[in-house]
């Protein structure tokens, strides 16, 4: 393993869009339409709208702190040169919670779906079957992990547009032409605000992944262009695929009385279409989670890369690239070993190791972006306000207001993790006397400053 820590800059526009899609795993509209429709009473597509909306406010400052670090390490770079290193520190630390462990909550759902299908197959199996080829890919190099995830996502897009055709047929068998285009799907006697909000933010979970793609900073070409237009298209296209596959099956299935809200969207498919069809959907949810764990292990990866590179995380061990793929080879393992703890959880445990840390670090990033505007300023230079402070603050508060309403077992988890990282780092910084230790020789091929816009 090379010493001197170089990743291959491969990556274009497209790419890093499929990346960050894949990673947000379009078809998780469907397996958890349920859940949202009996929060929302039936208005699921209004829940994705508003979720998609939120979401772009902090879209739009990870778009701004891309272009000013073009360099891997996502919120944790961001926050520690912009704000202060020891908050980057803990930033980077928290998020690492969810980076870490959310590629093996994927792999847990992949296996969950599989074994309901075929029960005979032990579970471990399926979860060490994903491990292995997600591992495998990903160590070859980001170029193999590219090629394969545009196989997967191609099949995600042919489920997706079979079971939106197939409920507009639906529909249009039932109730006519004329029922195809509805208000009823947005808002019905039953919605509510409260009911509406509290869908977005269970929705909301769905957007994580368009951030994860700044991880890959030091393998896109251009990527202070590349970066910004990048995150705010995966926001918009996935929230938009979100949206149409919403109202169509709710179009489909008004209201949001099920016998099981689970797996209320196979109960959808057995009536618009029959078993064949709900067999095609359970497809493409286990494709959906190996596209999705692809994606997920190679950004954590790189997470643990650009901290070991600084020598926060032990350099010999994290800050290392395979001297033949290019790749953080070790970290990927690393990664793909913590999955193998899936053989362990359920679906419900696993999900209390997610979502504290990227709450977390989507408020770091707004807050970062307002300390750029206030640093910038000391030096003379003027950006504008509304797209560096008002933006950027009203990002911060929605986050700050999905962090504090997570499940008390997730916040729980996530504040023990953080006092875990602030011990850590009294330590290697001699109880804070010291400035955590920073590699500065983080590669930039297109070193420029942001663009001094007027007023």
């Amino acid at each position: 393993m090379s010493e001197t820590p170089a990743l291959h800059r491969s990556l274009r526009l497209r790419s890093v869009v499929l990346f960050g899609v894949a990673y947000m795993a379009p078809m998780i509209v469907l397996g958890t339409f349920g859940v949202v429709a009996a929060e929302t009473s039936g208005s699921v597509p209004t829940a994705y709208l508003l979720a998609m909306v939120a979401m772009l406010f902090t879209a739009h400052s990870y778009g701004k702190m891309a272009a000013a670090h073009p360099v891997a390490g996502s919120a944790y770079t961001y926050t520690r040169r912009t704000l202060d290193s020891r908050a980057g520190f803990l930033v980077g630390w928290a998020v690492l919670l969810d980076y870490f462990f959310l590629p093996m909550v994927i792999w847990l759902l992949g296996g969950t779906y599989l074994q309901a299908q075929f029960p005979a197959v032990p579970f471990w199996l399926w979860i060490v079957a994903f491990i292995a080829a997600t591992t495998c890919l990903n160590v070859l190099g980001i170029k193999v992990a590219d090629k394969a995830n545009y196989l997967l996502m191609a099949f995600q897009v042919l489920v997706i547009v079979i079971f939106v055709l197939l409920s507009l047929r639906h529909v249009f068998h039932t109730s006519g032409a004329g029922a195809l285009l509805s208000a009823e799907p947005f808002l019905n006697p039953a919605t509510t605000a409260a009911g509406v909000s509290a869908g977005a933010a269970l929705a909301a979970y769905s957007f994580l992944g368009f951030d994860a793609v700044t991880t890959l900073t030091e393998e896109t070409v251009d990527p202070r262009r590349t970066m910004p237009r990048a995150i705010l298209l995966i926001t918009l296209i996935g929230g938009g695929i979100f949206v149409v596959v919403a109202y169509a099956t709710q179009l489909a299935h008004p209201g949001s009385a099920f016998a099981d809200a689970d797996s209320a969207v196979f109960e959808i498919a057995r009536t618009i279409a029959g078993d064949a069809v709900a067999a095609l959907l359970l497809a493409g949810l286990v494709v959906a989670q190996f596209s999705s764990g692809l994606a997920a292990q190679a950004g954590a990866a790189r997470l643990l890369f650009a901290m070991g590179r600084d020598d926060v995380l032990p350099r010999r061990l994290f800050g290392r690239v395979h001297p033949r793929f290019r790749t953080p080879a070790v970290n990927i393992a690393l990664t793909g070993a913590v999955g193998l703890v899936a053989m362990f959880l359920d679906v419900s445990t696993s999900t209390s190791f997610i979502n504290f840390g990227a709450f977390v670090a989507f408020t770091a990033v707004n807050l970062s972006v307002i300390g750029l505007f206030l640093r910038r300023r000391k030096e003379g230079e003027a950006l504008p306000w509304w797209s560096h402070v008002l933006l950027p603050g009203i990002g911060a508060l929605i986050d700050l207001w999905l962090l504090v309403n997570l499940d008390p077992a997730a916040l729980t988890l996530g504040i023990g993790w953080l006092v875990l990282g602030t011990a850590y780092l009294a330590y290697r910084t001699s109880l804070f006397r010291l400035p955590p230790p920073e590699t500065q020789d983080t590669p930039d091929p297109h070193p420029a400053a942001e663009p001094h816009p007027t007023r």
